[in-house]
């Protein structure tokens, strides 16, 4: 199972969601079964590390983004992951629209695997940018991410795997 999460640069969400998930997959002692990347929709930031703000608040949580590249997603991509996880609902817009017609890959929006996302007082499908803001909107999104990469491990372990 290959996973791909995407967000607008790639440098704060999908690069935050790509390492806690990974790291959650080896723990798990799956790291020959499921694979994760992430990339951008758009190439602000190419090639660069994830934000500094991102990397602090996942190390703080024992969480190493620091090797993580910024890219921007291709129609390749499509083709090569199963699941493409989109951070919000602009995002999911943009991948479902350059989606080849022949491509493999399921895009679902990433929310949609929080435990709560059923509720009707969950509120927005958007995990939401923390780029503009402080520390404690990078700590938000963080909770978000541990949350629904827990979730989406225990969906893939149950539908992909067993």
């Amino acid at each position: 199972m290959k996973v791909l999460f995407v967000c607008t640069g790639n440098i704060c969400r999908s690069p935050t969601a790509e390492g806690v998930f990974r790291h959650m997959v080896e723990e798990a002692g799956l790291g020959q079964t499921i694979t994760a990347d992430s990339a951008g929709t758009h190439n602000y930031h190419e090639g660069d590390s994830p934000d500094v703000r991102s990397c602090r608040a996942a190390a703080a949580r024992g969480f190493d983004l620091s090797a993580l590249r910024a890219r921007k997603v291709s129609a390749r991509d499509f083709h090569d992951f199963d699941l493409i996880l989109a951070m919000d609902q602009g995002h999911f817009s943009h991948l479902a629209a350059m989606k080849p017609k022949d491509a493999r890959a399921e895009v679902k929006l990433y929310l949609d695997f929080h435990p709560a996302s059923r509720s009707p007082n969950f509120g927005s499908r958007d995990v939401p940018d923390p780029y503009y803001g402080g520390p404690e909107g990078f700590a938000r999104v963080l909770d978000m991410i541990e949350e629904t990469s827990t979730a989406l491990l225990a969906h893939i372990r149950r539908k992909a795997i067993t």
